[in-house]
């Protein structure tokens, strides 16, 4: 009996410990991924690999040669601390003189290990410290950064997507960032206000360009979605140029334009802050209109006054918002380019203008290094 209990004691204390550093292993590594904790199990690991891959080199140098070193370096640039690196590097480093010592002079033939084989390694080992050095600076590991930029793009895409308007109207939205990359400076908010009866849009174009207009964007859509709706129409575009004042950067200014619009009755304001007109299709004569509103650039100077400009659409025609992007080229001027955008919109009469959009940006601005954007609400004849 005591025997026994002996056993089942011991049993029971094993079971506790295999299970406490299970799940303190479990741990560890969601941590390190989230970017909390150590990275002393890649660090293991890698140490591990290395004298994996000498051994499997001194044993057949042809198939596993003296540059595979540089696999667990590249692995540690992506994984690691630079602190951590730095010993992993210096692993490297003695896996290498053994196998120059093992393998003999590299003049004796081929699979030795060659200068060119030093300078391999020691070039994976230089990228993969400046990668670890600018991954501790921004402070996320390297699969949590990947996700909180993706997460940022998936934001933007979200926050610029237009409500569901009543039957009898359409609207289309096509955002293209310059250079193909996932980041733009232009972006779009939008909400029913008044019951949904009134649809306010506000379309932006933030200094600067992709990648480096990106985070501002993000930030401004966030604040100009908190506006919107919240204070009377003419009150916007004076509290994001207040707000846009406050956040003091250098490449603090951005244009913009907002859209008041009765759903009901087709009547509409439009304010601008140094943006480029809107365009009307006119149903009736066919002809397009310049709706020009008058207004200075937010984040230049406090005070500045916003004037308004009214219209009205009737059933069948189109109101066409964009940014300079789209219609401003160094080889042309804006007038030229929306000359060009409305022939390329002419052809869309027909079709009432469905799935316009995006192929008009191909149409007028397909290899245009600069962010665009175009938004298309038209009502139904």
């Amino acid at each position: 009996m005591a025997r026994r209990r002996g056993a089942e004691t011991y049993t029971a204390r094993w079971r506790r410990s295999a299970h406490r550093a299970r799940i303190a292993l479990r741990r560890s590594g969601v941590d390190y991924f989230r970017g909390d904790g150590s990275d002393w199990i890649a660090l293991a690991g890698l140490l591990i690999v290395i004298p994996v891959i000498t051994a499997t080199t001194l044993l057949n140098p042809v198939w596993c040669s003296p540059t595979a070193l540089a696999l667990p370096i590249v692995a540690g640039g992506l994984l690691l601390r630079p602190a951590s690196l730095l010993s992993l590097y210096a692993t490297a480093a003695a896996a290498l003189i053994v196998e120059s010592i093992a393998l003999g002079p590299y003049a004796d033939g081929p699979a030795r290990v060659t200068p060119g084989t030093v300078l391999v390694v020691a070039a994976c080992g230089f990228f993969g410290l400046v990668l670890a050095q600018f991954r501790a600076r921004v402070g996320v590991p390297w699969r949590r950064g990947g996700t909180m930029l993706f997460d940022l793009r998936e934001r933007i895409r979200v926050q610029s997507a237009l409500p569901r308007l009543p039957e009898g109207w359409h609207r289309e939205m096509a955002l293209r960032p310059a250079g193909g990359q996932s980041f733009s400076g232009d972006f779009v908010v939008a909400a029913r206000t008044h019951g949904g009866r009134t649809l306010e849009v506000v379309l932006t174009d933030v200094s600067g360009k992709g990648m480096d207009a990106g985070s501002r964007a993000l930030l401004l859509s966030g604040a100009f979605g908190g506006l919107l709706g919240s204070l009377p129409p003419h009150g916007f575009l004076p509290a994001a140029n207040a707000y846009l004042l406050r956040q003091d950067w250098d490449e603090g200014f951005a244009t913009s334009i907002h859209l008041v619009l009765d759903l009901d009755s087709g009547d509409y304001e439009l304010l601008s802050a140094g943006h480029p007109p809107a365009l009307q299709l006119h149903a009736g004569s066919g002809r397009w209109e310049e709706m020009a509103a008058e207004g200075p650039l937010l984040g230049v100077y406090d005070g500045a006054q916003f004037d308004a400009v009214k219209g009205s659409l009737a059933p069948g025609d189109v109101l066409m918002l964009f940014t300079d992007g789209l219609v401003e080229a160094s080889d042309r001027d804006i007038a030229e380019g929306i000359d060009r955008l409305t022939g390329e919109a002419d052809r869309y009469v027909a079709t009432g203008f469905e799935g316009a959009a995006w192929h008009l940006i191909e149409a007028c601005a397909k290899d245009v290094n600069d962010d665009r954007a175009l938004l298309l609400l038209s009502r139904r004849g």
